[in-house]
């Protein structure tokens, strides 16, 4: 006979939700300890659900799922969500800050496996949220840039910024070099987004020290560049052009 377990609580955020049923919803959650994790939420879209008003994106909670009954609930693919609170944090994004907090969700769903932690990634997301409130375009785009990075560097997909892939060899000061898919560092051709080689070191170096801070600051002087390059690195591996939320956001841009 098994027994029931307290389910552990767990830092979470709603990454998308989808309607179950009448009453219920399925919710994608990005958690620090289990990573991407879906759940059911039973009698979340009833008015009178305590659950109603806490299960909205860009929110720090603190979760718990799972019946933990036996091993074969444990592993059922779809969890029940037992409670979700608040667990603080700062407003929620409004306007184009709302937009690109989903370019941010959209990316996790998109390239990050369930059931696959990554702590850093997490703490690195509920940062880059913070900065998508307070700062302003410019600030944005380096908070973007850098969360790229992380993201690419925690799933494998990004290569040492400080070498050469091909022949692991230092980078030479002033030369331009770019990121290839298939091919990771390599020196920039004419017509290739580039960027000198003390700056691919400098991220690097900032990249390593898991500062969010300094790797936005490293970012800050060469955000065109490293926007290009990272968006062709993204979208080879999406497999796709672009994003959904991509696309909103620049149709919303034109006159």
């Amino acid at each position: 006979m098994s027994t029931r377990r307290p389910a552990a609580q767990q830092l979470a955020f709603v990454l998308h939700r989808y309607d179950w049923s009448e009453t219920s919803l399925i919710l994608d959650l990005f958690t620090r300890e289990a990573g991407r994790v879906p759940v059911v939420a039973k009698g979340a879209k009833r008015p009178y659900s305590q659950l109603r008003p806490v299960l909205l994106p860009f929110q720090r909670l603190q979760v718990s799922y799972g019946s933990r009954r036996s091993s074969e609930d444990e592993s059922a693919e779809v969890q029940p969500l037992r409670s979700a609170e608040w667990a603080g944090g700062g407003a929620m994004p409004s306007g184009a800050a709302l937009l690109t907090g989903f370019y941010l969700n959209e990316l996790l769903m998109k390239l990050l496996p369930r059931h696959d932690p990554h702590p850093a990634l997490f703490d690195a997301y509920a940062l880059t949220l913070e900065s998508l409130v307070a700062g302003e375009d410019v600030t944005v785009q380096a908070a973007l840039r850098a969360f790229e990075l992380v993201l690419l560097r925690e799933i494998g997909l990004l290569p040492d910024l400080g070498v050469v892939s091909s022949t692991q060899q230092g980078l030479s000061e002033g030369q331009r070099y770019t990121l290839r898919p298939e091919q990771g560092v390599a020196p920039a051709g004419a017509s290739e987004p580039g960027l000198p080689g003390e700056a691919l070191v400098v991220l690097r170096d900032a990249l390593a020290s898991s500062q969010l801070g300094a790797l936005q600051a490293a970012a800050l002087p060469v955000l065109p560049e490293l926007k290009s390059m990272l968006r062709n690195l993204l979208h080879y591996h999406l497999g796709s052009p672009i994003l959904r939320t991509r696309q909103l956001m620049m149709e919303l841009q034109q006159p």
